[in-house]
């Protein structure tokens, strides 16, 4: 219509014109209403980036903020409700209770807490168990004796001799007494072997409590970085095994690449391993040895450190771990505390090997045993 217009307007001769100019005007109709999309895309375009910025910086400053701070507590009462029902199915069954026998030596206040605190939780799952305290003067070879009568006892499933023990007697030599497939501690030396290979074994409790907090609370460990601050043969060693090992085995391991620091390594050689790691674990028995400095941005961090201070506030003494909890907690992605950390875990896995004992899991040729001990 509207080039009709101009056409008659024009005459005859400006047809071409007044198409050409009709065009033209509405190309740069065209063109304004392009530039002004452009310009209202741009400007939204700049706004969901600032959006998106402000939220990122948000959750960052969340994080930073406030790790997730790992019940111990409540992981262990999941741990000890599964070994409940496990016993009473196991009872109901027509089976023989479980039984655990403790041989406490000394007068060791903090070994008489942890004893109690292991018998309790026996009651607790369906466990029956005895503790046989010893005076601190009994030799080595009747303590060798004592544990050759429960090895051959049917009515005791698991044993175990709380650690540790007085200086006359060989911690080592204590260990390797107890017969394997009664070994709730995992001290011995077929069960440490087996553990090393990859095999289904008595794992020793504490470690086996790091790896199951790690794997309940949906830490990855596959290809990540781990650093474990200490190598002690029950806590450290062991928990380096369980984190590094193929995840494909028998006894599947974490895939993680794991580096063990100890009391010779120099503190900035540590420090250089803890900031890339994405899993610090610190069982080395030193106060505040792991600080926020030394981690990176939301890494875990599992204290297994028992320590006892004294207060500079109140001037009693209290426990703390390995790790500066309230600085880290600031920084890290997950930490433990303690208490209430790790140390219930090592209860509730103490339980769990009292009733693989019970089952008979893990039976062992009693002439492999003695020459495995005697080596």
């Amino acid at each position: 219509m509207v080039k009709r217009r101009f056409s008659a307007r024009l005459g005859g001769g400006g047809g071409a014109l007044s198409e050409c100019f009709v065009t033209s005007r509405w190309w740069c109709v065209s063109f304004l209403l392009r530039r002004s999309e452009m310009a209202t895309i741009r400007t939204l375009r700049k706004l969901c980036q600032h959006v998106q910025h402000q939220v990122c910086s948000l959750h960052t400053s969340a994080s930073r903020a406030e790790a997730v701070v790992i019940s111990g507590r409540k992981l262990a009462r999941q741990i000890r409700e599964e070994t409940r029902a496990d016993v009473d199915q196991w009872v109901l069954a027509g089976n023989r209770r479980p039984h655990l026998s403790v041989i406490l030596v000394g007068d060791n206040p903090a070994s008489h807490s942890y004893v109690l605190n292991k018998t309790r939780a026996a009651a607790d799952v369906g466990i029956s168990s005895e503790t046989i305290l010893k005076h601190s003067e009994i030799s080595e070879e009747e303590l060798l004796d004592l544990i050759y009568k429960l090895n051959t006892d049917p009515g005791v499933d698991g044993l175990l001799v709380q650690l540790p023990l007085p200086e006359h007697i060989d911690e080592r030599t204590i260990c390797n007494a107890v017969a394997p497939n009664k070994d709730v501690d995992g001290f011995h030396v077929v069960n440490v072997g087996r553990m090393c290979l990859d095999q289904s074994t008595m794992l020793p409790a504490t470690p086996w409590g790091v790896w199951e907090i790690i794997k309940r609370t949906g830490i990855p460990t596959f290809g990540k970085n781990v650093v474990v601050a200490g190598r002690s043969k029950n806590v450290g060693m062991p928990i380096a095994m369980l984190l590094h090992t193929d995840g494909q085995h028998e006894r599947p391991g974490g895939d993680a690449t794991v580096t063990i620091s100890h009391r010779y390594t120099p503190k900035e050689q540590l420090c250089q391993h803890t900031k890339i790691a994405d899993i610090v674990v610190a069982a080395a028995g030193i106060p505040n040895l792991i600080t926020a400095d030394m981690i990176k941005e939301g890494a875990a961090v599992i204290d297994v450190g028992i320590n006892r201070v004294q207060d500079p506030v109140t001037g009693k003494s209290r426990l703390v771990g390995d790790v500066d909890f309230e600085a880290v907690k600031k920084k890290a992605g997950f930490v433990t505390p303690v208490p209430g950390g790790v140390g219930p875990m090592t209860v509730a896995m103490l339980m769990k090997n009292t009733v693989k004992a019970a089952k008979s899991v893990l039976l062992f040729p009693p002439e492999r045993i003695r020459v495995a001990a005697a080596s």
